[in-house]
């Protein structure tokens, strides 16, 4: 990341302050949930249901740090076989956009994400790691979708 990139990103954090929020449900789930910027729609995952058949419902706001917390998230758990990116898009970072291109391309020598168009799109993660999420993670395209209904359905049908 450049110097300017980290320097609104740490305006953003005091200006905009947004939540570091995330639900765990049952750790023993193969499924997650990645709403992207959409905070109401992850907030309904809070007191559902449908948490107790999802290990865990998050969302993504940037294409590399959230990038990265993801990878180290289903490395360590090991559980997690199926991520739902739905939810709107991060205006301007494009981060479920880059982590589908992630998935497909895997990073350059720079660990650029190769074919992403986000401004600032490098993941510190290891390529073993990168390599397991490649190889071990369904990503179900969902991007766009804000109805609840329609992602607990998805959710129930993987069941």
């Amino acid at each position: 990341m450049n110097v300017l990139g980290q320097a609104i990103g740490e305006l953003c954090k005091i200006v905009f302050p947004i939540s570091e929020e995330r639900f765990v449900g049952n750790p023993a789930s193969s499924a997650a949930v990645c709403t992207l910027s959409s905070m109401d729609l992850l907030k309904k995952f809070q007191n559902s249901d449908i948490l107790d058949q999802i290990c865990m419902a998050g969302r993504l706001l940037s294409e590399n740090r959230g990038i990265d917390s993801i990878i180290d998230y289903v490395f360590q758990s090991q559980n997690v076989r199926t991520i739902i990116v739905c939810g709107k898009e991060v205006w301007g970072h494009k981060a479920g956009h880059s982590l589908f291109k992630l998935h497909k391309n895997g990073i350059d020598s720079n660990h650029r994400i190769v074919g992403s168009h986000s401004p600032d799109p490098y993941v510190t993660s290891s390529e073993i790691k990168i390599k397991y999420f490649q190889e071990s993670i369904h990503l179900e395209d969902m991007i766009s979708v804000t109805d609840y209904g329609m992602i607990e359905k998805k959710i129930k049908s993987l069941q």
